[in-house]
């Protein structure tokens, strides 16, 4: 008989595969014949997605190759050997490229600042270089569902946006396809499979930047309303895909302009003696 801790985690397992999958399903993130780069950092996210996507592989009743891909900044104190170690021994087909954007980033940021926007940035761009050279149409990032819900604040909040990361993006020159396959995701799920799967987690904090102070007003925030009003971020998650353009003030989606009503119904009056 199994006992409640080998019980709790089969049920974690399940559950995250399951959000995967649903995911991957509502978004048509997947489909037969995919090439798909992993974007793997050595966090928790990227190793959880990674992993269940290895799974999914296994199971799926469409063929899609997978890589998986890190990019190495060359962050000070940055472990060389853990990533490839780990591939290996997963016997995953792996990339590592190797771009010194650290040195780009830290003459380029004021002193104080962080430099996790540049980074991202270049990042992206090199991995989305390397995705169309090489005939990879999909690239798989590990964002996950508290990091879609803290994107919509930090846009709201200091953007003036109403926007999010999408669980399936086209580049703005058409040339990448971007799924987010945890997209259904929480973070606290993803954290406890990565302490019972044991990741080699590399930290992200090796360049000595200091954190994206604004994200983290933001996180602080959300993991309040999380304990103090359960199912408060479920309900924003949901609103996401519930969207009534109508009903907001952006005239670039709803045409205000031309509604008009159809009728003018005769007015009733009524007699207040």
């Amino acid at each position: 008989m199994r006992n409640k801790h080998e019980y709790s985690n089969n049920k974690l397992i399940k559950k995250l595969r399951r959000e995967m999958g649903k995911a991957i399903n509502d978004f048509s993130m997947i489909e037969s014949g995919d090439r798909i780069v992993v974007c793997v950092s050595g966090g928790k996210d990227s190793y959880t997605m990674l992993d269940l996507l290895l799974t999914l592989k296994k199971h799926a009743p469409v063929k899609f190759d997978i890589l998986a891909l890190n990019l190495d900044q060359k962050q000070p104190g940055f472990p060389e050997d853990i990533l490839p170690a780990y591939f290996e021994s997963e016997y995953v087909p792996y990339k590592i490229i190797e771009e010194d954007t650290y040195s780009l980033v830290k003459d380029m940021v004021p002193e104080g600042k962080t430099y996790c926007g540049w980074c991202s940035r270049f990042r992206r761009g090199i991995i989305y270089k390397f995705a169309r050279q090489n005939g990879y149409n999909k690239i798989a990032l590990g964002h996950h569902r508290d990091d879609i819900v803290e994107t919509l604040f930090l846009n709201l909040f200091y953007g003036g946006k109403m926007k999010t990361m999408p669980p399936k993006l086209l580049s703005d020159d058409g040339a990448n396809v971007i799924i987010r396959p945890l997209a259904y995701c929480r973070e606290k799920d993803i954290t406890r499979y990565a302490d019972l799967m044991n990741f080699p987690i590399i930290p992200c904090n090796l360049c000595g930047a200091q954190e994206n102070l604004q994200r983290q007003t933001i996180k602080l925030m959300l993991q309040a309303w999380d304990v103090e009003h359960p199912g408060r971020i479920e309900s924003i998650f949901r609103a996401l895909g519930d969207v009534v353009p109508s009903h907001l003030l952006d005239e670039k989606l709803h045409d205000f302009a031309s509604m008009s009503a159809s009728q003018t119904p005769e007015l009733e009056l009524i007699n207040l003696s």
